[in-house]
């Protein structure tokens, strides 16, 4: 029998029915997943337009505000340009009580640094101690820790005006700097920074090179732990900044004040001398300036590193 002859195989509907169905499930699956991911993105990128327009629009309004005077900051719309009087309202600013507003800047500047610097240190050196260490009870005293993260600041704002002046400390700067030394959230986000960056590898080598524990965390443990610390810095730097009740309950002198409490008094003067209400706002304005360099000096060195903390 010759090869012509052959009978030739037959394609059945059976075999022929899945490839025409496979062909349209190729031709309708990318569209539904390009209308998926748009929807997501839109989503997503109209969340973030109203996050960063509910934190910049304030912003906004406080630079056009600070560049008016008493009456175009009343008279005129919140985003209309009135007379230029930025450099008069902080000259204003800079004349009023002998220029008092520059001392509580210095005030908050003390404050705010003294309390990231020392305050994140201590954070770092217990959360590294919490996580590195075996000692009795630390389950326990770190249960402690969480509860205190739960507890707002105000809640302990009176406890702490009567400790301080049982031992005659209120209405000093040290009522103010030895309470924002504790930062319970810090100490357990250092935890977590030390349990990623030291591995327990490095600290076994640097033991049996001689080192103790001071000399292994100083000079391993630290500088693993540096991209926690700038985070634990400038988040102590901004709640130190922006702490009002503690200084409000706990200083009389309106030279040891800090920003943020003394706006406030200037802003009790404006209601019945509207002339203090451009120097509360321009006050405002420049008391951001530090926050905007802190942030701006120290983004670099939060940002690098991040991947620092392996076995070398």
């Amino acid at each position: 029998m010759s090869a012509s002859t052959l009978p030739r195989p037959r394609t059945t509907p059976d075999t022929a029915t899945p490839r025409r169905t496979g062909s349209r499930s190729n031709r309708t699956g990318p569209s539904s997943n390009r209308g998926g991911g748009f929807a997501s993105k839109l989503t997503v990128n109209g969340l973030l337009i109203i996050g960063s327009a509910y934190m910049v629009v304030p912003v906004l309004w406080l630079v056009f505000a600070s560049t008016k005077n008493a009456a175009d900051l009343y008279g005129t719309s919140a985003y209309a340009l009135g007379n230029f009087s930025l450099f008069e309202n902080i000259a204003n600013v800079a004349k009023q009580d002998g220029g008092l507003f520059f001392r509580w800047l210095g005030n908050s500047v003390m404050y705010a640094g003294v309390g990231a610097v020392l305050g994140s240190l201590i954070s770092v050196m217990a959360g590294y101690a919490f996580d590195k260490f075996q000692f009795r009870w630390k389950d326990s005293l770190f249960g402690f820790v969480l509860v205190g993260v739960l507890i707002p600041n105000t809640a302990t704002v009176l406890p702490m005006y009567l400790l301080a002046s049982l031992v005659g400390m209120t209405n000093t700067i040290w009522a103010v700097l030895i309470p924002v030394l504790c930062n319970p959230f810090g100490v357990y986000l250092a935890r977590v920074y030390s349990a990623s960056y030291v591995p327990a590898e490095t600290l076994e080598a640097a033991r049996m090179d001689g080192a103790g524990p001071i000399r292994s965390f100083f000079s391993l443990g630290l500088p693993m732990m540096m991209p926690g610390y700038i985070t634990i810095a400038l988040f102590q730097f901004v709640g130190v900044w922006n702490n009002f009740m503690l200084p409000l309950v706990m200083l009389q002198d309106q030279k040891l004040l800090p920003v943020s409490v003394g706006i406030s008094i200037w802003q009790g003067y404006s209601v019945p001398q509207p002339e203090f209400t451009p120097m509360v706002i321009t006050g405002s304005l420049l008391s951001i300036i530090p926050l905007l360099v802190a942030f701006i000096m120290l983004q670099r060195f939060w940002k690098s590193g991040l991947t620092t903390g392996s076995v070398k």
